[in-house]
């Protein structure tokens, strides 16, 4: 240990300290620089020169033995003195670096077993700062293993269920930040979730607790055991995965939402916050809706779904898109969004069978009474009865074969609007010769088609959407408006029954004029658009159109193939996303704005960023220059949980000024102007914890879509380039399977009739093609 006189004694140690400062005497000088001060519990602070090469316990120990410390070093630890962030071996060359103010403080055994006394005890003077400190060491994995092990789950779950207020808040807020970690609390019971959804519900709860309260039910949300990190055992049952004991995985949306039915209105209470005036809350709210609709199970889909329908959730969603205020909520927003491409897709894909599901057969029958129309007999003495309303048989189960519960749904929506008009519709249809009458049943499903091919709901992907889409959120009006819009054209046009496809397609070229600008355009011009054009003006659009385009794009056989090579292209574009993320890539810190709220300070004006292979943390090293980053994660100490992350928020930071411009395809800085080219990783409590600048488009697009692509409650994709290369690759590989079609001279029918079945079971399937 080197002495005050620079002196240095035998087998010295290699933390070494200076005499504290006093007002009326400087130090003398040791020989050797400190590098950092140090704060002892008693609130001196020290001089200290730190090897770096050295673990934290070693420079505990020793700094024990030179304070002169009687009580054994286990007993404490280092800490950040202005962040009160805990010294560990991953960041103490870091601070050393930095110089850091440290002090020497409690270990996390200590700290963790008083914090788990004072919550036990209660005591008024203690109680409210153990659960303010709890919050905040809780994040730390060494201090939480500490506090599980002294019993602080239950405490803590304990004070939840009975405190309110504040006092209510730190504790939620405690909880949350502990089941951050993937183990330590699946002793959770249902008692407890119910109790947090009473929380949530109550009208009495605060801001501040409502946050955090929703945040732990969103966590819950995701503990599926079909997330659970690891492969799935393979097994013959249907049933859901079972966790095994002791995972933290063993929740999901049964559990959840079992809870949220035993209080009446709990569910209404997260749509209602979306109109909340706390961003926050809005935040937190979407984000639990996202992950309830993201793990629904089969059991409750329609259930579930049929009650947020009832709850106008989308017209909530409508609202915050048309506000000004809504940054923060962009991603949300559009995950939202592709979630309900997901519905409506497997809405489509639900065969309606009226004897075997209660519901399709309740809404059929307020269809037919909604009609007024008396069930018949025809010339060959057949039932004469569904075909009144305009469909093609009375096979209902083979007329939505191709719409599905969608069309189903659509059409009891358009019938409920005005009951008594469509009736007189079909009454009317019914008083015309059988040729002249506008199948009003086939328009329906015709126009459920045409909107599903113009959003692209082709399969339950993520959705290629990078902006807002209201009007696909208004599905069932803009249904209604264009099932008017046929009716009009068929009737103005004087169409017979051979014309059903010519005014298909006049539909087809209204709904693209209709429906394009969707993100800016005002709903009154689509109700306009629909419902004031003249039959003459739309047609001769139409026939520029039809100059323009081939017929062979309309016909289902080729629309089927579209869909199954946007499946693929999509695929193909979302593992070429995460490759790149494997790869990794440099970046500059960027300068956050201020609306990000709290940032991570960088350790140099560039990083580089990679992901690992179990798709969980990315790795990252900060530094003054670029250098050749070696394969695998030894070069990069520090890390970040994609599981933290709950946004990929774009154009949030600038660029410094004294980054080189000849290393970023951006335009010189401008009173720090957010870069085009910049995105942060946002948290929901936290603010930022990175903010970057990518050197051009293509790695930006790379990063943001691919980050996005990572996350549990996401669907969307940010950039126009990625939406652009899915599309792109779509149509290169549909003209190269229909070049192959017209090369060997095949006629594509416009549709496909299934033969009769097989008579009987004595034949195979060859393995010949």
């Amino acid at each position: 240990m080197s002495t005050s006189n620079g002196s240095t004694a035998p087998g010295a140690s290699r933390t070494t300290l200076a005499p504290p400062a006093t007002n009326s005497m400087r130090p003398k000088s040791t020989g050797l620089v400190p590098t950092n001060n140090v704060t002892t519990r008693e609130g001196v602070t020290v001089r200290t020169r730190i090897d770096p090469t050295l673990t934290v316990d070693d420079v505990v120990r020793q700094l024990c033995v030179n304070l002169k410390v009687t009580e054994p070093s286990s007993n404490f630890a280092l800490r950040d003195k202005d962040t009160d962030e805990l010294i560990v071996n991953e960041n103490l060359r870091k601070k050393i670096k930095n110089k850091a103010n440290l002090k020497l403080v409690n270990s996390p055994s200590i700290e963790a077993a008083e914090i788990v006394q004072k919550l036990l005890i209660r005591d008024e003077k203690t109680f409210k700062m153990a659960l303010w400190s709890l919050k905040k060491f809780i994040k730390e994995e060494k201090f939480a293993q500490e506090f599980l092990n002294h019993g602080g789950l239950s405490e803590l779950a304990q004070v939840i269920c009975t405190e309110h207020g504040n006092t209510l808040a730190y504790a939620l807020e405690a909880m949350h930040n502990l089941m951050d970690l993937d183990y330590g609390w699946s002793t959770l019971d249902n008692a407890f979730v119910f109790k947090v959804v009473q929380i949530l519900s109550s009208p009495n709860s605060l801001i501040n607790v409502c946050r955090p309260a929703t945040a732990i039910l969103k966590k819950l949300v995701e503990a599926d055991p079909m997330n659970a990190p690891g492969p799935l055992i393979a097994s013959s049952s249907r049933a859901p995965p079972v966790a095994p004991p002791g995972s933290v995985y063993r929740y999901g949306f049964q559990i959840v939402f079992q809870q949220m039915r035993r209080e009446k209105g709990s569910l209404e209470t997260v749509v209602n916050r979306l109109g909340s005036a706390d961003t926050a809350m809005i935040l937190h709210s979407m984000m639990l809706i996202n992950s309830l609709l993201s793990h629904v199970n089969d059991a409750e889909w329609d259930e579930f779904i049929s009650e947020l329908e009832r709850l106008n959730v989308r017209k909530a969603v409508i609202r915050l898109m048309s506000s000004h205020n809504i940054d923060d909520l962009t991603s949300s927003i559009l995950d939202f969004q592709a979630n309900i491409v997901r519905v409506t897709y497997r809405k489509k894909s639900t065969l309606v069978e009226p004897e075997v599901e209660p519901l399709h057969a309740t809404a059929l029958e307020y269809i037919w009474c909604c009609s007024k129309v008396q069930e018949g007999r025809d010339n060959d003495r057949e039932v004469l009865k569904w075909r009144k309303l305009g469909f093609s048989s009375e096979n209902l189960v083979h007329e939505f074969q191709e719409v599905g519960e969608l069309g189903l749904d659509c059409l009891r929506n358009f019938v409920a609007d005005d009951p008594d008009l469509f009736s007189k519709v079909i009454l009317e249809q019914l008083s015309r010769p059988v040729d002249r009458r506008c199948p009003i049943a086939r328009a329906s499903n015709e126009i459920v088609e045409l909107l599903a091919e113009h959003w692209v709901i082709f399969a339950p992907a993520y959705s290629t959407s990078t902006t807002y889409q209201p009007f696909f959120l208004n599905f069932y009006r803009v249904h209604a408006l264009a099932t008017q819009f046929f009716l009009r054209m068929w009737n103005e046009s004087g169409s017979a029954a051979g014309d059903f496809s010519r005014i298909v397609a006049l539909a087809r070229s209204q709904v693209k004029v209709a429906l394009q600008r969707e993100n800016i355009k005002p709903w009154h011009e689509v109700e306009r658009d629909f419902l004031d054009c003249e039959y003459r003006a739309v047609r001769d659009r139409q026939m520029q159109e039809l100059e323009a385009e081939d017929d062979l794009l309309s016909k289902v056989p080729v629309r089927n193939l579209k869909e199954k090579i946007t499946r693929e292209s999509a695929e193909f574009v979302r593992q070429q996303r995460i490759q790149c993320l494997f790869q990794g890539a440099w970046f500059v810190n960027g300068i956050p704005t201020p609306a990000n709220g709290p940032s991570r300070r960088p350790n140099g004006p560039w990083r580089f960023i990679r992901l690992d292979n179990g798709l969980k943390y990315l790795h990252y090293v900060d530094s003054a220059v670029q250098f050749p980053v070696r394969n695998g994660l030894e070069d990069l100490p520090e890390r970040i949980e994609i599981a933290a992350i709950t946004q990929i928020a774009t154009g949030t930071c600038a660029s410094p000024p004294n980054i080189l411009r000849d290393h970023l395809d951006l335009p010189p800085p401008n009173n720090l102007t957010p870069s085009p080219l910049s995105f942060s990783l946002l948290t929901a409590t936290e603010g930022s914890l990175a903010d970057q600048i990518a050197s051009d488009q293509s790695r930006w697009a790379d990063w943001t879509d691919g980050l996005n692509m990572l996350r549990r409650d996401s669907g969307h994709v940010t950039s126009e380039e990625t939406a652009g290369y899915i599309k792109a690759l779509t149509e290169i590989g549909l003209k190269i399977k229909l070049l192959d079609l017209s090369g060997e001279k095949v006629d594509i029918p416009s549709g496909l009739v299934a033969g009769p079945p097989p008579t009987n079971t004595d034949f195979f399937f060859s393995d010949l093609i």
